[in-house]
């Protein structure tokens, strides 16, 4: 949340444990109300520790495992941005279906950037070469 001062407000672990309690709430509410959201999150489950197994250093488990929290992070950004519009009403804007659509994009591109960081990283152990 923004600082209602307009200033620099001091950090400090009070400070810091209402961002993180705030981010839970977050979280919680991207998983009650998002089913993609927990769909991504089942498919982070399962993928990550593939992830962590199947890289053969730091670097390629860093990649592995960063590309799925990727996903995650657009769909809580989408799921985000979908709240604010529907807060104004279910009818249809032009602005409003394209914000929408370019928040389901980001989540699309990144989806595919798992592939293709997988597949690179992956394919050429199984392919013949």
């Amino acid at each position: 949340m923004a600082d209602s001062s307009g200033g620099i407000a001091p950090r400090g672990p009070g400070r810091i444990w209402r961002a993180f309690l705030w981010s839970m709430q977050g979280l919680r509410a991207a998983w009650r109300h998002e089913s993609s959201f927990r769909l991504e999150a089942y498919l982070f489950v399962l993928a990550a520790p593939l992830g962590l197994w199947l890289g053969q250093t730091a670097v390629e488990r860093v990649l592995l495992v960063g590309s799925l929290l990727l996903v995650l992070s657009a769909e809580l950004l989408n799921s985000a941005i979908e709240a604010v519009i529907e807060r104004y009403g279910p009818e249809h804007h032009e602005l409003a279906g394209r914000a929408k659509d370019m928040g389901s994009a980001a989540v699309f591109v990144l989806m595919m950037n798992v592939l293709l960081v997988w597949g690179l990283l992956l394919a050429p152990r199984w392919l013949p070469g």
